[in-house]
């Protein structure tokens, strides 16, 4: 089967693998180790990950936060039930998809209840343009106000059914920079406590932001991995952790990314890209600051990361094969196959894997 196809990157996942409830603690969470060497497999746990790591490597993590950006309304001249969920803004305008998204057009003003203990009246949420897949364009006078918080709902990914988890679950125990439409799910796995452990073992730390935008929600709506364009997504990172990896490269250490959002944003970084072009800087202690769109598969050049701390994905989607480029086609597969036989849990609440 062809690498340069979505569908070599299926697999048959179970329903009920998919992790409802996240882990408690969260580092008791499984892990998979993968060794791209050798090929070979390990199973242990994430509260044991300094045992995999060695003093002198370095963690990179993503520190973005959540926004509440899930908005539930309805349309103003027909009361239909609309359900907005914001993507990222790029200047008062926000970027979004819209379900259902058909009957909506430029124009259209969606009323969005606030909660009832604010006191606040609907805010009115514009379309400014539609385009397909159901993605809009909106603006709105009363978000910029008055915030997110009193209208929207975390984004909890559509195989997450039940009761609503704690809110601060499906958040990082480090995350401080609000942007994002879901969370970096490999960092929901770290505590306090590892985090500590892995400084006593001599593995440093540092953060990145990316605010994770329309891929992570999406799925190719194309085959061919030369016909799939990847959504801009934001990045920054600052010159701490620039100068973090040199010195990690310096003394013979490793570069651990921390999630996938983790993986591309040091990629571009490496690349001297984002999107394909030069990353900009807003000159403030020479952070790199931008937007990337790099879409990382098969054959690509890794420049900056030596190790990768990920979860297990959906089949056929830009989150395998970034995996799969990293450890090869074949190693996931066997991998994949073993956490199934394993009963692994999947997904964004499920257990974790390390890739060596």
């Amino acid at each position: 089967m062809s690498e340069d196809a979505f569908s070599a990157y299926d697999y048959p996942l179970p329903p009920e693998l998919i992790a409802q409830v996240p882990t408690e603690p969260r580092d008791a969470a499984r892990l998979l180790v993968v060794d791209r060497a050798s090929g070979g497999l390990a199973d242990s746990s994430v509260a044991e990950l300094a045992r995999w790591l060695r003093a002198g490597d370095l963690m990179v993590v993503n520190n973005t936060r959540v926004i509440p950006a899930r908005l539930r309304g309805r349309k103003r001249d027909t009361g239909a039930a609309v359900e907005v969920l914001l993507l990222n803004r790029e200047g008062p305008l926000w970027r979004a998809l819209a379900r259902p998204a058909k009957k909506l057009r430029p124009g259209t003003v969606v009323e969005v209840d606030a909660a009832q203990d604010t006191g606040l009246a609907p805010a009115s949420v514009i379309v400014e343009e539609t385009s397909s897949g159901g993605e809009i364009t909106v603006s709105s006078v009363d978000l910029d106000r008055e915030g997110l918080e009193p209208y929207g709902a975390l984004p909890l990914p559509p195989y997450i059914h039940g009761d609503p988890v704690d809110p601060g679950r499906y958040q990082t125990t480090y995350a401080t920079i609000e942007g994002s439409a879901a969370a970096p799910t490999a960092g929901l796995h770290v505590t306090s406590g590892l985090r500590e452990r892995l400084v006593r073992a001599g593995v440093g730390w540092a953060e990145l932001t990316l605010h994770v935008g329309l891929d992570t929600f999406r799925t190719p709506t194309v085959d061919r991995l030369d016909d799939h364009r990847m959504h801009r997504e934001y990045v920054r990172i600052p010159a701490a952790t620039r100068d973090a990896i040199a010195k990690t490269r310096e003394t013979g250490g490793r570069v651990v990314a921390v999630g996938t959002t983790s993986a591309r944003s040091l990629e571009s970084m490496g690349a001297g890209r984002l999107g394909g072009e030069p990353m900009g800087h807003d000159g403030r202690l020479g952070d790199l600051v931008g937007w990337t769109d790099l879409f990382i598969r098969p054959g690509h050049d890794w420049r900056v990361v030596d190790a990768m701390l990920t979860n297990f994905h959906v089949p056929q989607t830009t989150l395998m094969v970034m995996v799969s480029a990293f450890a090869s086609v074949e190693s996931i597969r066997t991998a994949y196959r073993h956490a199934i036989d394993q009963r692994y849990r999947f997904l964004s609440f499920g257990d974790a894997m390390l890739i060596i």
